[in-house]
């Protein structure tokens, strides 16, 4: 395991590149002042992690934050092995130890494709995480799916990479806001920087192809927060009810609004996240 340090000033991020298990990957560390417990940011499909800046900017600047990219997506380079939820959970932990967490637990929060791993790595690395949150998710291969038209546009990270693209299908498969204002998903999703390998994100989808989270619902034994919105095309509703029912120490927060909700209205849910791990 290898890890390079970047520069920072007294709160910006500190970029640094964190090599495990043979994976490379891009972190981002917000520093906090060591009185609130770590929180790590698992993130959606194809999204770097300048995706999450506006939630990231919303919490108390004292908890320190992790981000990542996934390998092949944003900054991290391109995967020579497919990886699954299971053999990259073990990737995450040793990226906590490189990071001089030792064994220590850190919050988590996984929103979207992110969910499904954090659910993985609440089951596998217990003893690393303290609470779980889980935003705009579902429990992978076997829940309620999204109407076809909706899946269809997710096979392709086009709406990643083409702007005026983002914009044509964002109310159809984001919801919420997305839907008066369309133009926003360019923005949100940096659709104008997103020109790099594809390679990455099939390797995602490919994570996610034949997994479950269903089995181990009732092996989630910390306290988790279900954040999922009343307009959400790519999570259905009953997907996160049902979560919040089988997860034995879970609530329920269900908002009015999309799936990218976490991002353009952080403001309203950083709180709800922060009540929560306080």
């Amino acid at each position: 395991m290898t890890a390079q340090t970047g520069t920072r000033g007294t709160r910006d991020p500190e970029l640094r590149t964190v090599t495990v298990g043979g994976r490379t990957l891009r972190v981002s560390v917000r520093p906090g002042d060591g009185s609130l417990t770590p929180l790590l940011l698992m993130n959606g499909i194809g999204a770097s992690l300048e995706v999450l800046q506006p939630f990231v900017d919303a919490l108390d600047p004292r908890r320190e934050v992790i981000r990542f990219d996934v390998p092949g997506v944003g900054g991290s380079p391109r995967p020579v092995l497919p990886y699954t939820m299971v053999t990259f959970a073990p990737v995450v932990a040793g990226m906590l130890t490189e990071l001089g967490h030792g064994d220590a637990a850190v919050d988590v929060l996984g929103f979207s494709w992110g969910g499904g791993l954090a659910q993985q790595f609440a089951v596998q690395h217990r003893n690393r995480c303290r609470r779980l949150v889980l935003a705009a998710t579902g429990t992978g291969s076997l829940m309620v799916p999204a109407h076809p038209r909706v899946l269809s546009r997710m096979l392709t990270p086009r709406r990643h990479r083409d702007p005026g693209y983002a914009r044509a299908i964002a109310g159809e498969i984001y919801g919420g806001t997305m839907r008066e204002h369309p133009e926003r998903a360019a923005t949100v999703l940096h659709a104008d920087s997103r020109l790099g390998p594809r390679r990455g994100y099939y390797y995602q989808l490919a994570a996610g192809a034949g997994w479950t989270s269903l089995p181990l619902l009732r092996l989630i034994r910390q306290p988790t927060l279900v954040l999922a919105g009343d307009d959400d095309p790519i999570i259905p509703e009953v997907n996160p009810r049902l979560m919040a029912r089988l997860i034995p120490n879970s609530e329920l927060h269900l908002y009015r609004g999309g799936h990218l909700a976490l991002i353009t209205e952080a403001e309203e849910l950083a709180p709800v996240v922060e009540r929560f791990l306080s």
